[in-house]
Protein backbone atom coordinates (compact mmCIF):
# COMPACT_ATOMS: atom_id res chain seq x y z
CA UNK A 1 0.00 0.00 0.00
CA UNK A 2 1.14 3.31 -1.03
CA UNK A 3 0.68 6.48 1.29
CA UNK A 4 -1.73 7.72 -0.36
CA UNK A 5 -4.14 4.95 -0.84
CA UNK A 6 -3.80 4.41 3.25
CA UNK A 7 -4.62 8.31 3.66
CA UNK A 8 -7.95 7.59 1.64
CA UNK A 9 -8.72 4.77 3.57
CA UNK A 10 -8.02 6.74 6.83
CA UNK A 11 -10.50 9.83 5.69
CA UNK A 12 -13.21 7.04 4.55
CA UNK A 13 -13.32 6.16 7.64
CA UNK A 14 -13.36 9.23 9.34
CA UNK A 15 -15.84 10.51 7.41
CA UNK A 16 -17.89 7.64 8.58
CA UNK A 17 -17.11 8.05 12.28
CA UNK A 18 -18.41 11.47 12.15
CA UNK A 19 -21.75 10.55 9.99
CA UNK A 20 -22.13 7.93 13.18
CA UNK A 21 -22.25 10.99 15.71
CA UNK A 22 -24.20 12.77 13.85
CA UNK A 23 -27.04 10.26 13.70
CA UNK A 24 -26.19 9.27 17.12
CA UNK A 25 -26.88 13.06 17.99
CA UNK A 26 -30.48 13.26 16.48
CA UNK A 27 -31.05 10.05 18.08
CA UNK A 28 -30.19 11.21 21.50
CA UNK A 29 -32.08 14.49 20.09
CA UNK A 30 -35.26 12.80 19.29
CA UNK A 31 -34.96 10.47 22.20
CA UNK A 32 -34.84 14.02 24.92
CA UNK A 33 -37.64 14.95 22.71
CA UNK A 34 -40.17 11.68 23.34
CA UNK A 35 -39.31 11.90 27.03
CA UNK A 36 -40.13 14.85 27.51
CA UNK A 37 -43.16 14.86 25.46
CA UNK A 38 -44.11 11.77 27.84
CA UNK A 39 -43.72 13.64 31.01
CA UNK A 40 -46.15 16.52 29.92
CA UNK A 41 -48.80 13.62 29.18
CA UNK A 42 -48.07 12.06 32.23
CA UNK A 43 -48.66 15.85 34.01
CA UNK A 44 -51.70 16.15 31.67
CA UNK A 45 -53.09 13.21 32.95
CA UNK A 46 -52.54 13.29 36.53
CA UNK A 47 -53.87 17.30 36.44
CA UNK A 48 -57.74 15.80 34.90
CA UNK A 49 -57.06 13.06 37.41
CA UNK A 50 -57.12 15.37 40.42
CA UNK A 51 -59.56 17.58 38.70
CA UNK A 52 -62.09 14.92 38.55
CA UNK A 53 -61.34 13.11 41.46
CA UNK A 54 -61.30 16.83 43.57
CA UNK A 55 -64.55 17.97 40.62
CA UNK A 56 -62.94 20.65 40.11
CA UNK A 57 -63.72 22.71 37.31
CA UNK A 58 -60.98 24.28 34.28
CA UNK A 59 -59.53 27.37 35.52
CA UNK A 60 -59.75 26.60 39.02
CA UNK A 61 -56.69 27.18 41.53
CA UNK A 62 -54.58 24.53 43.08
CA UNK A 63 -50.89 23.98 43.49
CA UNK A 64 -49.36 21.26 41.25
CA UNK A 65 -46.24 20.18 43.42
CA UNK A 66 -48.41 20.05 46.67
CA UNK A 67 -51.25 18.04 45.06
CA UNK A 68 -50.29 15.99 42.21
CA UNK A 69 -46.59 15.18 43.60
CA UNK A 70 -45.52 13.05 46.07
CA UNK A 71 -45.98 9.50 47.12
CA UNK A 72 -49.76 8.15 46.96
CA UNK A 73 -50.72 10.84 44.94
CA UNK A 74 -50.93 11.15 41.23
CA UNK A 75 -47.28 11.47 40.35
CA UNK A 76 -44.27 9.68 42.30
CA UNK A 77 -41.77 12.20 41.93
CA UNK A 78 -41.19 15.67 40.50
CA UNK A 79 -40.45 15.49 36.70
CA UNK A 80 -37.59 16.22 34.86
CA UNK A 81 -36.85 16.87 31.52
CA UNK A 82 -34.44 14.66 29.70
CA UNK A 83 -33.12 17.15 27.38
CA UNK A 84 -32.16 19.57 30.59
CA UNK A 85 -34.82 22.21 30.15
CA UNK A 86 -37.05 23.24 33.12
CA UNK A 87 -40.84 22.70 33.48
CA UNK A 88 -43.23 25.52 34.59
CA UNK A 89 -46.30 24.48 36.10
CA UNK A 90 -49.79 26.05 35.52
CA UNK A 91 -51.60 27.86 38.75
CA UNK A 92 -55.23 26.53 37.78
CA UNK A 93 -56.79 23.70 36.49
CA UNK A 94 -56.10 23.77 32.70
CA UNK A 95 -59.27 24.65 30.38
CA UNK A 96 -59.57 21.55 27.64
CA UNK A 97 -56.37 22.26 24.68
CA UNK A 98 -54.15 23.85 27.26
CA UNK A 99 -51.11 21.89 29.06
CA UNK A 100 -50.83 21.63 32.98
CA UNK A 101 -47.21 21.67 32.62
CA UNK A 102 -44.90 22.96 29.76
CA UNK A 103 -41.19 22.83 28.93
CA UNK A 104 -39.00 25.32 28.76
CA UNK A 105 -37.28 23.75 25.73
CA UNK A 106 -40.93 23.58 23.85
CA UNK A 107 -40.05 26.76 21.25
CA UNK A 108 -36.59 25.82 20.52
CA UNK A 109 -35.88 21.54 20.36
CA UNK A 110 -40.14 20.77 19.62
CA UNK A 111 -40.48 19.61 23.64
CA UNK A 112 -44.22 19.73 22.92
CA UNK A 113 -46.86 18.25 21.61
CA UNK A 114 -47.92 18.60 18.37
CA UNK A 115 -51.66 18.43 19.40
CA UNK A 116 -52.10 18.75 23.10
CA UNK A 117 -56.18 19.49 23.07
CA UNK A 118 -56.49 15.45 22.40
CA UNK A 119 -55.04 14.86 25.97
Amino acid sequence: MTLIELTVVILVLLALISILFVGTRAYKRGADRSGCIMNLRNAQQSARSFQNFNRLDGGEAYDFAADLIGPGRFLERIPECPGRGTYSYSATIPEPGFLAMSCSLAGTEGHEPEFPATW
